[in-house]
């Protein structure tokens, strides 16, 4: 494997040049893996052999597809580490999900109906009671545990990989109102969405119209809560918008920070 700075392209250990994550997936399974392996952080890795965690990669031959498990312990019911990647037909990289989860952290079932069954990110009901412990205890909507705040490590392994595949774009779904804001942060810009952010920002404004909606009707829905990210993502969530939050598409150019920030007065 030659992962390395500039413009060299990756290769399997015959030589051959690695195009996208289905040339990865035809190599043999140690090879791939040791390929794969290079997108996790050091610092998560370090925790992982200390607690002789499992980790788990699903490159299925034939597809353009990876998925990256990681447990603490076998047999968690959590991962600590949840990555999916796949490649476009246009060349790019999609970024489907990353979690970084702290094991240690207090667990909010937001992610479960009251009966306990999966809600699918809320979709099939809310659970309203979890979700307001965790947004008291400073958790955005969707998480159920406090972050490891290692995506910041994450990122530049994942771009070195992306372009030691010749591709310029990571792309990405931002699923709530906080996670495009936190990858503003790491140079993300909008391929769709950012005048629907600019809009947002306006809305929440002193006397804008999502400003005078933070009237107390929910415990999401507070007076003062358009002044944080944390604030208003749960509003959002809280269904404040006059449309579901859906459509926002973003991207990463490899090696360049697009320096966007539609929410330049955040208090945090």
């Amino acid at each position: 494997m030659a992962i390395t700075a500039g413009n060299e392209m990756l290769r399997d250990v015959g030589g051959r040049e690695l195009y996208s994550l289905n040339d990865i997936n035809r190599l043999e399974i140690p090879e791939k893996e040791r390929i794969y392996g290079a997108l996790l952080p050091q610092r998560l890795l370090g925790l992982l052999q200390r607690s002789e965690g499992e980790l788990r990669f699903i490159a299925p031959e034939g597809l353009r597809l990876l998925r990256i498990e990681a447990r603490l312990h076998p047999g968690d019911r959590d991962l600590v580490f949840f990555l999916e990647l796949c490649d476009t037909q246009f060349g790019q990289m999609e970024l489907s999900f990353c979690i970084i989860a702290d094991p240690a952290a207090p667990r909010f079932d937001v992610d479960l109906d009251p009966q306990g069954r999966d809600n699918c990110f809320t979709t099939l009901g809310r659970n309203l009671p979890e979700e307001e412990r965790a947004m008291s205890a400073g958790l955005f909507p969707n998480q159920t545990r406090r972050g490891m705040r290692m995506f910041g490590e994450f990122l530049p392994l994942l771009e070195r990989l992306v372009g030691g595949l010749g591709m310029q774009l990571i792309v990405a779904e931002p699923l709530t109102y906080d996670n495009a804001i936190r990858y503003e942060r790491y140079g993300f810009d909008y391929l769709v969405g950012k005048r629907l952010m600019l809009e947002i920002d306006a809305g929440f404004a002193p006397g804008g119209e999502l400003y005078r909606r933070l009237d107390g009707s929910t415990p999401f829905r507070r007076p003062g809560m358009e002044r944080t990210v944390l604030g208003r993502s749960w509003a959002i969530h809280d269904g404040i918008l006059d449309e579901p939050w859906d459509g926002v598409r973003i991207y990463k150019t490899i090696g360049v920070h697009a320096g966007v920030d539609t929410f330049p007065l955040r208090e945090r």
